[in-house]
């Protein structure tokens, strides 16, 4: 087994002395990316990925599960703060059904459940008014919870006594929720109706009045209707609402604008509104002609009369008409004489038709009566201010000022906005911003794809280095067999065929011996001396 080892280790020196400096470093460079790759796939290969089991856990409920998970011997992490607990996405589905089987994960909260486990009859009523209590509480939270957008929810509901007469007037219950909402997520007003609804009807004697909703940042969702809309506080309520609710849509219409033009971090608008709550009803009875250029109507009857008399001695007669000041007696009136005279009468009427247009004119409110945008920018380098060229900034401020010449009332300000009326209402700042918030990368729950790509490029060098180590060894192999044949001795008979003897054999050995290795053959001519 040693020769052959032996034997082996001599054949890989003569083959590497064999080789070219080119050579060697091509084989050592093969040899080291390919240990490489087989360390980088191994490393991958064993490399356990861990994905959530569950996540918004309490601290109580994350240290159950992850107490029942160390039992097992399963190996978890806990992430987000202690809210998430994470586990080898090989097990996952299976530790969802052997936690669910065991109750976990556990609220520590009372539900409707606990009257079929644990009821009693040694349970008073005071008691069980507070269990019932917090069972109500529980359930109506895990319903909301269900909602799109409610990350948690806490509830807390205040229930009146019962009076001991019947015709005692119950006492109206109240509620208060804080909601955990999901970041970013905006209630419309029919989800929030739908909340107040949810909580009025899930608790008996409860008006949407006597409830109260806010979130986590301590806003407060309002039921705008007709019930909580009396009053000077819920009208401000709204034309507050309705004011931002404007200027919300405006700022993100300038902020999906801008920011596509200069980038998403690279822009902040704000924007402030006026706005007319005033709504005005009126009714106009007009009157107007027919033909507004000559003032005149349409002719629906004429009467046309006319009269004449000639006779002596007529007396001054007639019945005045058009009476002026240069006519006082009126055109058809005749002064008398007392020789022959005559009399003529004339009398037309037209009667005339006009347009007689009665409105009732309702307008509406919420007209805007001004406007305001402000907006700042943070340059290519926010160092240089002068590496956002002027005349980015004039189409900044054109287009703003298309948005507030379009979106003012045009009745409110009673004549057409000049462009230094425009510069008033729109102010546009290059600066760096200082305030940006640095967010943490979130670890990567997968092998990312530059992985996949260094193993490829690996893969694809190993390949290329062997079979150039293929090429050269075949032509080094082609050069050794040319260079056999071109070395080949030439065979010559010789002509003294002499018969080898086994003396002749035994001298030619002796010879040998003595020429190559004089020690050894003087020690064996000592040892035959000795015998002899």
């Amino acid at each position: 087994m040693k020769e052959t080892i032996n034997k082996y280790v001599s054949k890989l020196k003569t083959f590497w002395s064999g080789r070219s400096k080119k050579q060697k470093r091509i084989y050592m460079g093969s040899i080291l990316l390919l240990a490489v790759l087989i360390a980088a796939v191994s490393f991958f290969a064993t490399r356990t990925t861990l994905v959530p089991l569950y996540s918004n856990l309490s601290p109580s409920e994350a240290g159950t599960i992850k107490q029942s998970l160390d039992a097992k011997g399963v190996k978890s992490e806990v992430a987000d703060g202690g809210t998430t607990i994470k586990v080898p996405s090989d097990v996952v589905d299976n530790l969802k059904v052997q936690l669910a089987a065991e109750g976990l994960p556990k609220s520590g909260q009372i539900d409707y459940s606990f009257f079929s486990k644990n009821a009693s009859l040694g349970t008073t009523d005071n008691e069980f008014n507070v269990i019932k209590l917090d069972a109500m509480q529980t359930e109506l939270a895990n319903l909301m919870k269900g909602i799109d957008g409610v990350q948690d929810a806490k509830v807390m509901i205040n229930l009146p006594d019962k009076g001991i007469f019947v015709n005692d007037k119950g006492e109206q219950a109240s509620a208060s929720i804080v909601l955990t909402v999901k970041p970013g997520y905006q209630f419309s007003n029919e989800q929030i109706k739908g909340l107040y609804q949810l909580v009025s009807k899930s608790v008996p004697n409860l008006p949407t009045n006597n409830i109260v909703i806010m979130n986590q940042f301590f806003e407060y969702y309002d039921l705008n209707n007709q019930q909580n809309s009396t009053g000077t506080g819920s009208t401000f309520a709204n034309q507050s609402e309705i004011k931002k609710q404007i200027e919300r849509d405006i700022q993100r219409q300038v902020q999906t604008m801008l920011g596509t033009l200069m980038g998403q971090d690279k822009v902040v608008v704000s924007v402030s509104a006026d706005i007319d709550f005033t709504q005005e009803k009126r009714e106009e009875n007009l009157v107007e002609p027919v033909d507004k250029k000559n003032m005149k109507g349409i002719a629906i009857s004429a009467q046309n009369i006319k009269e004449t008399f000639t006779g002596n001695g007529s007396q001054a007669g007639g019945t005045p008409q058009s009476q002026t000041a240069t006519d006082p007696l009126g055109s058809n009136y005749l002064a008398g004489s007392s020789g022959n005279g005559d009399y003529q009468k004339t009398d037309d009427k037209v009667n005339y038709e006009v347009n007689r247009i009665r409105r009732q004119i309702v307008e509406s409110p919420y007209k805007i009566r001004d406007l305001g945008i402000q907006v700042m920018v943070e340059p290519p380098k926010p160092n240089d201010p002068k590496s956002l060229p002027q005349s980015r900034v004039n189409d900044i401020s054109n287009i703003l000022g298309t948005i507030v010449r379009t979106t003012i009332d045009k009745s409110s300000t009673g004549k057409p906005l000049t462009n230094q009326d425009l510069k008033n209402r729109i102010v546009v700042s290059v600066q760096p911003f200082n305030g940006k918030m640095n967010t943490a990368p979130q670890a990567q729950t997968s092998i990312p794809w530059w992985v996949y790509l260094i193993g490829g490029v690996l893969l694809a060098a190993v390949i290329l280095l062997l079979i150039l180590f293929l090429r050269a060894r075949k032509k080094r192999n082609e050069e050794k067999d040319m260079a056999v044949e071109s070395t080949e001795p030439v065979f010559i008979p010789d002509v003294n065929q002499e018969q080898e003897t086994e003396s002749t054999l035994r001298q030619k050995q002796l010879e040998k011996m003595a020429k190559e290795h004089p020690e050894d053959f003087a020690k064996l001519l000592r040892s035959w001396i000795a015998e002899d």
